[in-house]
């Protein structure tokens, strides 16, 4: 079964966050500078875990996992913002 998470983070070091970035990128959605979104099965989380355990250094960074439960079954996702609008960033990309 797959859950979802919001991975969330805050890096004191440029160079380990810009890893932390692209680590979560291979894994979820991008929602906001330091936050992700992730639909994953145990083990995917246990391997997202582990690469991001050796990016960060322990005593100075912080990453968060928060579940929003079972991705199936779930309905839409509905996002509700303050200040600046959320716009979903599913856009198609063109090369020129």
């Amino acid at each position: 079964m797959r859950t979802t998470y919001l991975v969330c983070y805050d890096i004191t070091e440029d160079k380990r966050r810009d890893r932390v970035f692209k680590t979560c990128k291979n894994h979820g959605e991008h929602l906001q500078f330091s936050v992700f979104e992730c639909d994953l099965n145990p083990s995917e989380l246990a391997r997202l875990q582990r690469e991001l355990t050796a990016v960060i250094l322990q005593s100075e960074d912080q990453i968060l996992f928060v579940s929003l439960g079972a991705s199936e079954g779930r309905g839409d996702r509905v996002i509700a913002a303050l200040g600046k609008p959320y716009t979903k960033l599913d856009a198609p990309c063109y090369v020129v």
